[in-house]
This record gives C-alpha cells, sequence and structure tokens, in this order.
C-alpha cells in the first residue's frame, strides 16, 4: 500500500523559500555595489538585469519540473554530445563569436544579451550522464565486485577526460576544478571500494605536493609549460598577497579590507568604503560583509548550509538510485563553488574567478544553477514514499 501524492503536491517548499531568499540578497547586494563600479559599467542596471535572469530562470525551473526526470536519463548522450560540441566551437570558430577574456576563451558573444559560457550548461549535462552511467552500472553489475569497480572508473574517466581537457586549453581552471568536484561526488555515492578511492586520494595528494615542490624550485618550469601568467600572478596574491598588493594581490587584500571593515553589523547597507574589483560578481560576499559584517555574512553561510542540507535530504530520501545520483552531483557542483568562492575572498584559497551561485551577477551561470534546482524539485515531486518503507 502506498501513501502517493501527486507531484505538485510533493513540491518542496522550504528549497523554494532559501532560493527566494537568495534571490532577495543578491538583489540588493548587486544594486548596492553598482556604485563602485568603474566608469566603464556605470549606468547599467546590473540587479534589474539579475531579476531578470532571475524571471527567466524560474520558467526553467518549472519547465525543468514539468519533464520527467527520467527523460534525462534517455537524452543523456545527446546532451552531452551537444554540449561537447559548444565546448569544440571555442576552440575552432573566428573570434567574432567567441570572447576572450582575462586569457581564457570560454564565452560566446550573444550581442545585447550579453556573453553564454558553454562549461555551465555542461556542468548540467555531465551530471545527467555521469549519473546514468553510474545508474547503469550497479544495475547490470550489482554483486560490485574489484573488476567491476574498475571498470566503472574507467567509463566514468573515459566520459569525463574530453570536457575537462577542453576547459585546461581555455584555460578555465576554476571550471575544470568545479568539474572535478563533480566527478568526485559522484564516486564517492558510487559504490566503488573505499580502499580504492582512498589510494586514488592518497595519490592526488602526493601529487599535489610534488607539484608544490617544483613549483618553489624551479618557477621557470611552470612559467612555460604548465600555468599562464595571469594564473601565476593569482597564486602569488594568494601565497603572499601583501607583498604583491599593486597587482597580483590587489583583489585579495581589498577583499579583507572590506570584509575586516565591516566587523560584527557592517556599516549598514550600501555604506561601501572599499574599492572592489568585481564587487557584483566574483567579490559580492566581500560586499554583503562589509555592509552587514558578519552577522551578514554568517547568515548568507547559514544559507547555503541550508540549501545544501535540504538537497542532501531529498537525495536520501529518493528511492530512484538514477535521481539520487542526480541531487548528489548538484550538491557536489553547489557546496564547491560556495566553499572556492567565500574561501577565496578571505585568503583561505587562490582566487579563481568563479562566482558565488545564486547571489553573483551573472546571467548563464544563474540559469545553470536554475536549471540544476529544478532537477531537484523533479526528484522530489517523484519521488513515492511507502507506507513500510
Amino acid at each position: 500500500m502506498t501513501t502517493e501524492k501527486f507531484p505538485q503536491q510533493q513540491i518542496d517548499y522550504t528549497l523554494i523559500f532559501i532560493m527566494f531568499l537568495l534571490a532577495i540578497i543578491s538583489t540588493f547586494a548587486i544594486n548596492s555595489a553598482e556604485e563602485t563600479l568603474p566608469s566603464v559599467l556605470q549606468g547599467i542596471n546590473f540587479s534589474m538585469k539579475q531579476l531578470q535572469w532571475y524571471v527567466i530562470g524560474t520558467v526553467a525551473v518549472f519547465v525543468t519540473m514539468l519533464i520527467d526526470y527520467d527523460r534525462f536519463k534517455q537524452l543523456s548522450w545527446y546532451l552531452y554530445g551537444f554540449g561537447m560540441l559548444l565546448l569544440l566551437g571555442l576552440e575552432v570558430l573566428p573570434s567574432g563569436i567567441v570572447q576572450t577574456i582575462k586569457g581564457a576563451t570560454s564565452w560566446y558573444k550573444l550581442g545585447p544579451l550579453g556573453n553564454f559560457q558553454p562549461s555551465e550548461l555542461m556542468k548540467i549535462f555531465m551530471i545527467i550522464v555521469l549519473s546514468k552511467i553510474i545508474a547503469d552500472h550497479r544495475e547490470k553489475y550489482p554483486n560490485n565486485t574489484l573488476t567491476d569497480d574498475f571498470l566503472l572508473i574507467g567509463k566514468l574517466a573515459a566520459t569525463a577526460a574530453p570536457p575537462v581537457l577542453l576547459l585546461v586549453r581555455q584555460p578555465d581552471m576554476g571550471m575544470t576544478m568545479v568539474f572535478c568536484a563533480i566527478i568526485a561526488s559522484l564516486v564517492l555515492v558510487s559504490g566503488i571500494k573505499w580502499r580504492i578511492i582512498l589510494t586514488a586520494v592518497t595519490s592526488a595528494l602526493l601529487a599535489i605536493g610534488t607539484v608544490l615542490i617544483i613549483f618553489f624550485k624551479f618557477p621557470d618550469f611552470f612559467h612555460k609549460y604548465i600555468l599562464k601568467e595571469y594564473q601565476l600572478d593569482r597564486f602569488y596574491g594568494w601565497l603572499n598577497p601583501y607583498e604583491y598588493s599593486g597587482e597580483q594581490g590587489f583583489q585579495l587584500v581589498k577583499s579583507l579590507l572590506a570584509i575586516g571593515s565591516g566587523e560584527l553589523r557592517g556599516k549598514g547597507y550600501a555604506n561601501l568604503e572599499v574599492y572592489l574589483p568585481e564587487a557584483h560578481t566574483d567579490f559580492i560576499f566581500a560586499i554583503i560583509s562589509e555592509q552587514f559584517g558578519f552577522i551578514g555574512g554568517s547568515i548568507v553561510v547559514s544559507l547555503f548550509f541550508l540549501l545544501i542540507y535540504r538537497m542532501i535530504h531529498i537525495s536520501l530520501e529518493s528511492n530512484d538510485p538514477f535521481g539520487s545520483y542526480l541531487c548528489t552531483g548538484i550538491i557536489g557542483m553547489i557546496t564547491f563553488q560556495v566553499f572556492q568562492n567565500v574561501g577565496m575572498t578571505i585568503g583561505l584559497l587562490p582566487i579563481t574567478g568563479l562566482p558565488l551561485p545564486f547571489v553573483s551577477y551573472g546571467g548563464s551561470s544563474l540559469a545553470t544553477y536554475m536549471v540544476a534546482i529544478g532537477i531537484v524539485l523533479n526528484v522530489r515531486s517523484r519521488t513515492r514514499k511507502y507506507m513500510f518503507d
């Protein structure tokens, strides 16, 4: 016997309310930051444009919820192929169509609509196709032997490698790390034996340690073969921002000054005294902290905590493995990007240019995250509860 409800009765209003609060915070924070933007950006109503993108994103959420998420499973490889074509287009199309910003060729020009970053869309496609691979593999090999696990790892690696390599070529290291976070989160719940995962993690840590040793011992090697000049500048600015405060560490020094000057309660709305480049995008958290202090920053972080907690609950509650994997990939994506953005504003992590989900200004990124929330709500609305579960 089931206590089945119609999908519209299973909408997660808690998740929707959290999104509503984040939309309010985003709009007011971007509006307050507009006065501090360079003169070339003055006169552009970014807060109104953000609201417009929220309206578009809301429509995208409803459209996503209308489609049974099993359809995404059926279309996964077509979506993956479409995403790959978009990424390959950045490599071969002329500069009149493709946009290069801060050394990274990662955008398409869309005229009055602004720029479109295809890797944002590819994140969703990657989650869908990897979730399908894991769900199908576990259905075909339920015994979970060591050979089966290595076969699954091979499938995941072969699927994830092409888009990740294209992102490295752009180069967009921030987005590359987001993709790695998505892959890692799905591997953790894929049922692969822990001794394999721990071996992989240990190997990765050793590799990172080796890279750091080479970086400090042979910095010229990095200049020539591994990192672009602007990427090295960010690394130097992160390690010692005050020594390189003129250029490489300028953003981090200003961010720390803005957050620190906000103290406990902040300076009040629109009372901004510290100039921050990219204030409405990458450093929106510093803007919020300067105006509303530690309390305001903590409220934003708490909202993200509640958002992630709610999605984890939906993932665990789902009785369809594919639905659970979809939610897990989205959780990994959002969690990493929140941690990275907040971490870089307080000097905990290097500056990568990743926006704060749902709060920073950005059309393609906001639309992508709204679609992701739509998928989570979709999984929730089609989760059936049984009396004797």
